[in-house]
């Protein structure tokens, strides 16, 4: 290779070989590697709305990273989900703080941004700082006006709807904020991501996670979702994981990272979801009192899903050549 090429010139030859690459109907560009594959963690009524759009991105401009990063779109700018981008609830002043992270396997390149305030599609932003700069992770006000460089418009992201929660967290916040006695554990509250995973024909991996974070939180509290190896890691020559729920025991347990190890060693998707939920709960000696949730993709279009306690419903979805499928998640049951 050419010493003289840059770390932006590769990315532009990625970049345009994906573009370039051929499309047809089915989601296949030729006999090299897996059917294209798009997964999130969102189930049925979610997951349609966000990977029918990214698969039709895929299909008409052959790039799997503007297909998960449109899949991850919808969410963001939706007003009614109130976990992720424009809508999130708020931190403990009444102020929404995003984060994301991105990921793309040829090159293993990703760019993340933490506490980022008034950018409606934080993973946009990501996106930018992985492929315009030599950082991965940008926070506050410097990611702040890093978007407004880009183009990115400056707009209130507190709907109606979650400043009404908020108002009403705050009347009972002498029970219910982080500021602990010693000894004691956070009261549940409100959280939620979204991950958003995809293989193309050529098996090369990409992915994106993306939240407002947990409700009602410190302000400049950053959890597992713009930190690469936590809320998000790929190797391109083994799969891609993402992961939803509290942060803090994903930051600690590195729970993507450490799922694609597991895949690295020779599990399925499944099993590796399943293998880094039970870390959590070793980790916890047992006592879950949170869910976290594991997804994760592997180069042959194979996908897994664990969480550690929820409902029963449809917890994850993917689409490929076959159409639009919905699962449920493995639920691990641990001692509350």
């Amino acid at each position: 290779m050419n010493e003289q090429w840059s770390r932006r010139d590769l990315l532009r030859l990625g970049a345009l070989t994906a573009l370039t690459a051929p499309v047809i109907a089915h989601g296949r560009s030729s006999q090299i590697g897996p059917a294209a594959t798009i997964i999130c963690s969102r189930g049925e009524a979610w997951g349609r709305k966000v990977l029918e759009p990214a698969w039709q991105t895929w299909l008409s401009s052959g790039s799997m990273l503007d297909a998960v990063e449109k899949g991850a779109n919808v969410v963001e700018l939706d007003p009614e989900d109130t976990s992720v981008g424009y809508g999130g609830l708020p931190n403990e002043d009444g102020v929404v703080e995003l984060d994301a992270s991105i990921m793309a396997g040829p090159f293993h390149q990703c760019g993340s941004v933490a506490s980022l305030q008034s950018i409606k599609t934080p993973c946009s932003v990501a996106r930018l700082v992985m492929e315009r700069t030599d950082h991965i992770m940008l926070v506050g006000e410097g990611a702040k006006q890093f978007a407004l460089a880009h183009g990115f418009k400056e707009e209130n992201l507190l709907t109606d709807k979650a400043r009404e929660a908020w108002l009403k967290w705050k009347a009972g916040l002498s029970t219910n904020d982080d500021w602990l006695p010693a000894g004691e554990k956070p009261v549940q509250r409100p959280t939620g991501t979204i991950n958003v995973l995809g293989v193309d024909d050529l098996g090369d991996l990409f992915g994106i996670t993306t939240t407002s974070g947990l409700a009602y939180k410190i302000p400049g509290r950053v959890g597992d979702s713009p930190i690469i190896g936590a809320g998000l890691y790929l190797d391109n020559e083994i799969g891609a994981a993402g992961a939803t729920g509290r942060g803090e025991e994903v930051i600690r347990t590195c729970g993507s990272f450490y799922t694609v190890s597991r895949m690295a060693q020779g599990m399925s998707p499944q099993a590796a979801c399943e293998a880094a939920c039970r870390r959590i709960i070793e980790i916890n000696r047992g006592v879950v009192d949170f869910n976290v949730k594991v997804i994760a993709l592997n180069k042959a279009g194979e996908v897994g899903c664990a969480q550690l306690q929820g409902r029963a419903g449809t917890h994850v979805s993917f689409i490929n050549g076959k159409g639009f499928t919905a699962l449920e998640g493995a639920i691990q049951m641990a001692k509350k």
